[in-house]
């Protein structure tokens, strides 16, 4: 029997709130525990009932993007995706850098919401695609640009990266490489710590940039 996932929803227009609660409730492998409206309830919510995956949205009193940090000090296992209408990328760029494990725009369905938040529960990251693109395009214009790493990861790590980008788990990476789940999430860690950034998705828009030069073997 799958495990179910405990969500806790932090937005401060109800009727959305209550529209995303309703949605998750509905959908098999799913338990919304908490609800909540602000940056404080944010902090409550984590440290007294950590749910496995908390929905924060960024325009709510006192602010999602520094509930982030906050979260994370109080418990630092608490996996966050942000829920947010905000496109920019500088909102984009702090969620992931203060520790959020995902990014999604509020225009998404409930199914592939559901779908997002199993990927973070399961300990992996998500950006909505189109923001990947934006975060891409803004990055290749850095006058130091983490895409000169990647000539320091083994030809495995780059096999590793390479399927990773391509939008596949660590477990399908796995079986594509023959190799045990365990081994690809070393090789992620590996990974992350050469190319200096804090999840896979930043990774994979790291080598995605780097994709007009050849890789060195």
């Amino acid at each position: 029997m799958t495990a179910v996932i405990r969500v806790a929803v932090i937005d401060d227009h109800p009727l959305f709130r209550e529209g995303v609660t309703r949605s998750l409730s509905e959908i098999e492998g799913f338990e919304v525990v908490a609800e909540g409206d602000s940056h404080d309830d944010a902090l409550r919510i984590a440290e007294n009932l950590n749910p496995d995956v908390m929905l924060l949205d960024i325009s709510m009193p006192g602010g999602g993007l520094a509930a982030i940090p906050l979260i994370l000090e109080i418990v630092p296992s608490q996996k966050i995706v942000m829920l947010t209408v905000s496109e920019a990328g500088d909102d984009v760029t702090a969620a992931l850098q203060n520790g959020a494990r995902g990014y999604v725009l509020k225009g998404v369905g409930s199914r592939a919401l559901a779908d997002i938040i199993r990927t973070v529960a399961s300990g992996e990251s998500y950006v909505a695609p189109t923001l990947s693109a934006k975060l891409l395009s803004s990055r290749a214009s850095e006058p130091a640009r983490k895409s000169d790493l990647i000539r320091d990861l083994t030809l495995r790590e780059k096999e590793v990266l390479n399927l990773v980008a391509s939008g596949m788990s660590n477990k399908q990476v796995a079986r594509r490489l023959n190799l045990h789940e365990k081994t690809v999430k070393h090789h992620m860690t590996q990974i992350m710590a050469k190319l200096d950034v804090a999840n896979r998705t930043e990774a994979a828009m790291v080598l995605r940039d780097a994709l007009d030069r050849p890789l060195s073997q």
